[in-house]
C-alpha cells in the first residue's frame, strides 16, 4: 500500500470518484489507499461538494511550506495506552476532527470533541486540553462553550474543585433530544405564518407543510430516541471470528 503524500493524479481520481457519488471506501480501494485518508483529504478540502483536486493540491503544498517544526512548549501528551499505534491514533484523531467539521462543527470545537471522544476517560479539564492541543485557554473556553449549548458535553467538579468537561454514553441521548426539540420553535413560528398571511394561500401553505413535516420528523426522532435510549448502556457484542 503506497504511504506519503497524496499525488496531484490521485486528487483527480479522488475528484472524479465523487463527481460519480463513489462512497470514499471504494475510492480508497481504486488508489490503494487507507478509507481514512481519502476521507481526511476531502473534509479537509471543501467536502464532497465542493472538492477541487488541484485547489486541494495547492493549499497542500501551501501547508507544507508554512509548515515549521517548533520546539515543544511544556508537557508532552502521554503515549498512547493499551499497546496503541501513536501515529495510527494521531491519524484517526485527524479523520474523526475532519468528519465533525464536515458536519458543521468549527474545527476548534470539533479537536475538543475529537480529543473528549478518544481519551479513555472521556473526560479532562481545560488545561489538560490546551495542552494536548497546544492552544490557548481562550480557544478551548470558546470550543466549550459551543459544545454545552449543544448538549455536546457536560460539565462537573473534581476532588480538587477543577472544572472537568465530560462526554459519556447518555449525552448522545440528551443532545438527540436537544436537536429534536430545537425545531418546536420553528414549527411555532411557521404555524403562525400561516395565520398572518391566511390560511388559503400558496404562502400560508407552504408553512404549514414545513411545519408538519419538522413535526413529524422531530416526533419520530424523540420516539427513536426513546426506544435507542437502552443500546447506550449495553456493551456490543464481540464479534464472530468464524464470519471473517
Amino acid at each position: 500500500m503506497p504511504g506519503g503524500r497524496l499525488t496531484q493524479q490521485e486528487r483527480r481520481q479522488i475528484a472524479l470518484g465523487l463527481a460519480d457519488s463513489l462512497p470514499y471506501a471504494e475510492i480508497a480501494r481504486r488508489l490503494d489507499r487507507p478509507t481514512s485518508t481519502v476521507t481526511r483529504e476531502v473534509m479537509r478540502n471543501g467536502g464532497p461538494n465542493a472538492y477541487r483536486a488541484d485547489l486541494a493540491h495547492h493549499a497542500t503544498e501551501h501547508r507544507a511550506r508554512r509548515r515549521k517544526p517548533a520546539a515543544p512548549r511544556g508537557p508532552q501528551p502521554a503515549a498512547p495506552a493499551h499497546g496503541r499505534d501513536a501515529e495510527a491514533v494521531a491519524a484517526y484523531e485527524e479523520t474523526l476532527t475532519a468528519v465533525l467539521t464536515g458536519s458543521g462543527l468549527p474545527r476548534m470545537t470539533a479537536r475538543v470533541l475529537t480529543c473528549l471522544f478518544t481519551v479513555d476517560e472521556g473526560s479532562l479539564t481545560a488545561a489538560q486540553l490546551a495542552r494536548r492541543l497546544q492552544v490557548s485557554p481562550a480557544s478551548i473556553s470558546k470550543a466549550i462553550a459551543f459544545l454545552e449549548s449543544q448538549s455536546l458535553v457536560r460539565r462537573e467538579r473534581d476532588e480538587r474543585r477543577r472544572d472537568r468537561y465530560i462526554v459519556d454514553d447518555e449525552l448522545f441521548y440528551q443532545a438527540t433530544i436537544a436537536s429534536a426539540r430545537a425545531n418546536d420553535q420553528l414549527i411555532a413560528t411557521a404555524r403562525e405564518g400561516v395565520t398572518v398571511l391566511g390560511p388559503d394561500t400558496p404562502a400560508a401553505d407552504r408553512l404549514e407543510k414545513i411545519a408538519r413535516f419538522l413535526d413529524f420528523v422531530s416526533e419520530n426522532i424523540l420516539r427513536a430516541a426513546e426506544q435507542g435510549r437502552a443500546v447506550l448502556h449495553t456493551r456490543p457484542s464481540a464479534p464472530d471470528q468464524s464470519l471473517q
